[in-house]
């Protein structure tokens, strides 16, 4: 049987997002924070740790930069708590961005889709939670607090350009400024790095770096945009903006956002190469200006390339905050806030005092802002830990139920049977006084879902004690490839001999077909067929011989999926006192 189709909106799955995000991990941040809280309090610190070294003073350039970003972090962080994150974002939005990459960072981002699988939910909830942490401690921290909170953030951005992103798609062909490149991620890592440094070094390096840096950037995006094999240059339906804009309206939205979008793919697939001259005489002319403005207070180059990023941001990138798995805003507008933070002017103007807009005294407002970023520094903490023990800790079984549905709690008389095991031996279900059975149908002419079946199987014993009370026993389920001999083959060949108390059992067609219908197993094949198409379920058969549960396992050939698969029957074995 194929795999049933991954639902990302599986109520079971939501729902123990939901209770982490909102229970779990809210409960230890307000613990923490409340700790930090009591403690600054005891200390008598709580009015000066968020405080400045120098008064409350800080670059004007650096203030809008930290509390821009801070808000980005924030929206970041809200589109991490959408309910299709725990099982969309590894293979759906990781595992395509490491097409095209280099071996060695394939090999990486495939490691790390296959954790995310593993815990999808852990680790969902906590990426969540460190992004609205990170926000909220660049919003509101001050001095040396917010420095570590900049590095924080450059640590995590610098993590997630890497692995999330791959690189921001910088090994990729047909890399576009106008699709991504170098990634969102790129510039939130490069204004941690530069929100770390002392606000002196700051002031003194921020604006020149930028520029430059941006400018070379923009250069490079010519080039990348003036390629012929990223199908800029062709007009019609195979324009590559008129291709994303069909991609990026598929996804429910505000409809004018949509007619926008829908617009603008138009004019790129009638102007064709036209639209692509435009796009490269905007990069072109940013570059050359941005590159020219250090040290001058021209302000037409920080405008064109603001204006043409935002622009781009709503009309190409789609503002990229719908669908359901949107991680970030794309590029363009962490672009344009970058640059437009950089300005030359700001630069120019020394720093000065932090005004609040009401008049608050010193001693309270210091207070207040030391609560709100003792709790935002908890919730980085706490995700942090969260990620770090979810990671290492044994699968969830949170893909395993996605795919396949809850197991089915029962409690009837097990049908009992009497058939031949793989030794001659005649085998009776129940025999083994005192044991569970794991009771499944395979077919051992099959090279589909059964070998996937046996290898579970095998690596759920091998996670059970030596002396665990557990018979597995597995049915043939083929009326034509039923005999000893392929028994024996099947055991042989997918390395089943080695398994303990396991039993492959087989017998007369007749008696096959009445146990197959008395544990309400379809098994359909017609002579001629290789293999049978029969129900992939096991059941758990408690010591005393009662049907415990159904349990629906259509295998994945995937490591998480098959560690999932063996974590959701070790939990119920375990309420049978196997372990």
């Amino acid at each position: 049987m194929s795999p049933r189709a991954l639902d990302l909106a599986n109520t079971f799955v939501v729902g123990s997002f939901h209770h982490e995000v909102f229970v779990t991990l809210l409960f230890w941040i307000f613990v923490l924070g409340e700790l930090v809280v009591v403690g600054s309090v005891v200390s008598r610190r709580l009015f000066t740790f968020n405080l400045a070294t120098r008064s409350v003073e800080e670059p004007r350039a650096r203030t809008l930069l930290r509390r821009s970003f801070g808000v980005l972090w924030l929206v970041d962080g809200i589109l991490q708590f959408q309910s299709a994150m725990p099982l969309g974002l590894g293979s759906d939005v990781v595992r395509p961005m490491s097409a095209g990459t280099p071996w060695w960072l394939h090999s990486v981002m495939l490691d790390a889709v296959g954790i995310w699988n593993l815990h999808p939910v852990a680790l969902a909830a906590g990426v969540a939670w460190l992004q609205i942490g990170l926000g909220a401690g660049l919003l509101l921290a001050s001095g040396k607090t917010s420095q570590w909170f900049a590095g924080a953030s450059a640590a995590w951005a610098t993590l997630v350009w890497l692995i999330g992103n791959g690189a921001g798609g910088v090994f990729t062909r047909g890399a576009s400024v106008l699709f991504g490149w170098p990634g969102a991620s790129f510039f939130y890592a490069f204004v941690g790095v530069f929100l770390a440094l002392s606000p002196h070094a700051f002031h003194r390096s921020f604006s020149r770096v930028t520029l430059r840096v941006v400018a070379a950037v923009l250069g490079v995006g010519v080039i990348l945009q003036s390629l012929p094999e990223a199908n800029f240059w062709h007009g019609g339906p195979s324009n590559a903006v008129a291709a994303m804009a069909r991609t990026m309206t598929s996804a429910a939205q505000p409809h004018w956002l949509a007619a926008v979008v829908r617009d603008t793919g138009h004019v790129a697939a009638t102007m064709g190469g036209g639209f692509n001259v435009v796009v490269i005489l905007w990069l072109a002319v940013a570059a050359v200006g941005l590159w020219t403005a250090v040290g001058t207070r021209r302000r037409w180059p920080v405008w064109t390339l603001v204006a043409g990023a935002v622009v781009g941001w709503v009309a190409i990138q789609d503002t990229s905050l719908f669908g359901g798995l949107a991680t970030d805003v794309n590029s363009l507008l962490p672009l344009a806030v970058l640059v437009g933070c950089a300005a030359p002017r700001l630069t120019q103007v020394d720093a000065t005092p932090r005004r609040h807009p009401v008049r608050v005294p010193r001693p309270v407002s210091a207070g207040v802002g030391a609560v709100a970023v003792a709790f935002a520094g908890a919730m980085v903490l706490v995700s942090v830990i969260a990620m770090g023990v979810a990671s290492t800790s044994g699968a969830s079984t949170a893909l395993f139920v996605a795919r396949n549905g809850p197991a089915v709690a029962t409690d009837v008389r097990a049908p009992a049977f009497t058939l031949t095991d793989q030794y001659g031996r005649p085998y009776s279900l129940g025999e083994h006084r005192g044991r569970v059975t794991l009771l499944t149908f395979l077919d051992p002419h099959c090279w589909t879902d059964c070998p996937l079946l046996a290898q579970q199987l095998a690596q759920l014993r091998s996670r059970l004690s030596a002396h665990a009370r557990l018979d597995i026993v597995a049915i043939a389920a083929d009326p034509y490839y039923e005999s000893l001999h392929y028994v024996r083959a099947f055991i042989a060949t997918r390395g089943l001999a080695h398994v303990p108390h396991f039993y492959f059992v087989t017998g007369p067609l007749a008696t096959m077909r009445r146990v197959w219908a008395r544990y309400g197993v379809a098994v359909i094949m017609r002579r001629g067929d290789r293999m049978s198409i029969h129900s992939d379920v096991m059941f758990l058969i408690s010591a005393r011989d009662r049907l415990r549960w159904v349990i629906p396992d259509v295998p994945v050939a995937s490591t998480s999926a098959q560690a999932s698969a063996v974590a959701e029957l070790r939990g119920l074995l375990a309420a049978e006192g196997v372990h």
